[in-house]
């Protein structure tokens, strides 16, 4: 198989200048290059730049894959959207690494080399992994460190982390995943029973929505300075960065409210048992769902055939007007009506006039050893 890599970056938080555009350009000559986005693709060679460099300097986003099985996303955030003492633990395996620029922090959640799960081109064109991927960037941003727990059971997925392994730190709200979060953990294929598990015994995160009791205590405790940088930044055009702040101070504020509760980090053990919980559960409810599939599939073939045995004569003209065009789908559809046909005579007690029906249309068709292939096949006849 020839090498085969997709390098996407998004610029979110400022579009790209011309000149930047035109610096890009003098990289690569294919990359489909907007505003807002670089994208290129390679079947031989590779992008001569550093991707790493890219976010340094331009973008706030990147995906890549390779189809030897290496696959990256990284999210440019500011300084300011989390502190360095609640980045640490969740970096300390190969799958979630942070570098701190004079300005921002660089997240990068990796796959590196050890996945024969998907087709990479598939896996590239199919799914829109940069619009799935995006939003974790938002959710940071507010809050939200779901996905740095991501990152970290990818490491409990490959055993990187040992049965004795602590969480790095304890995240609520990890029963509930959003669509984000779940497109991450398929992008670095995270156990999704591990990923249920994780949830079992997590407490609920700290909604952004609560009474309006609640807000005026948090905004009660609000400087007249803090408040006016936040309307200062709504008048100046930067809505999305205020609202962002607001609820990220606001969710801090939250989770500090009442007693703290000690002793809730799960080892990796205790992880590995929430996830065979898990999966028992999803192997029941995939089992009830299959029965309830199969009740409508048998009601739906009940009712059809029941329509079939109203006129059985209009179903054999059908059939031999089928298996009259002369070509395969035709075939196939014959042979299926055939099959229903059997079955309906058979649901009237009536098998011994279906087979004298079918041995009359078998006579009359019997050159076509496509068809009857297909009918031996479906157990209809024997071979000659």
């Amino acid at each position: 198989m020839s090498e085969y890599q997709y390098f996407e970056f998004l610029a979110i938080d400022r579009p790209l200048s011309a000149r930047e555009m035109d610096h890009l350009r003098a990289i690569s000559t294919r990359a489909r290059i907007t505003p807002v986005s670089f994208v290129n693709e390679y079947n031989w060679g590779s992008l001569k730049a550093d991707p790493v460099d890219f976010m340094r300097r331009f973008f706030d986003a990147h995906v890549y894959l390779a189809n030897w099985g290496e696959a990256i996303f990284m999210v440019r955030l500011p300084l300011e959207a989390i502190d360095e003492k609640t980045l640490e633990p969740f970096c300390t395996t190969s799958h979630l690494t942070v570098e701190k620029l004079p300005n921002h922090w660089l997240l990068t959640w990796s796959l590196l080399g050890e996945t024969e799960e998907y087709d990479p081109f598939d896996f590239v064109e199919e799914t829109g992994w940069m619009a799935r991927l995006a939003p974790v960037r938002e959710e940071l941003l507010r809050g939200d460190l779901r996905s740095l727990a991501i990152g970290w059971l990818r490491a409990v997925t490959t055993g990187e982390a040992g049965a004795d392994a602590w969480e790095p730190a304890e995240v609520n709200g990890l029963q509930e995943w959003t669509g984000a979060q779940m497109a991450l953990a398929e992008f670095l294929e995270v156990d999704k029973d591990l990923l249920a598990g994780a949830g079992m015994e997590s407490r609920p995160g700290q909604s952004v929505e609560a009474d309006e009791t609640v807000f005026d205590t948090w905004l009660d405790q609000l400087s007249q300075p803090e408040a006016r940088q936040y309307l200062r930044q709504l008048l100046a055009g930067q809505g999305v960065r205020a609202e962002r702040e607001v609820k990220r101070r606001f969710a801090a504020w939250q989770a500090t409210r009442g007693p703290v509760e000690q002793g809730r980090h799960r080892t990796v053990a205790d992880l590995r048992q929430l996830a065979e919980r898990a999966r028992e559960q999803r192997m029941l409810e995939e089992a009830g769902a299959r029965r309830e599939a199969e009740a409508v599939r048998k009601k739906l073939r009940d009712f059809r055939l029941a329509q079939l045995a109203l006129d059985f004569p209009k179903a054999w003209k059908s059939v031999q007007a089928e298996a009259g065009k002369g070509h395969a789908s035709a075939y196939d559809a014959a042979c299926r009506q055939l099959v229903d046909l059997r079955d309906a005579y058979d649901e009237q007690a009536l098998s011994a006039s279906f087979q004298a029906e079918f041995r009359q249309f078998l006579n009359e068709h019997r050159r076509r050893k496509a068809l009857v292939t297909r009918l031996v096949k479906a157990g209809l006849c024997q071979a000659a």
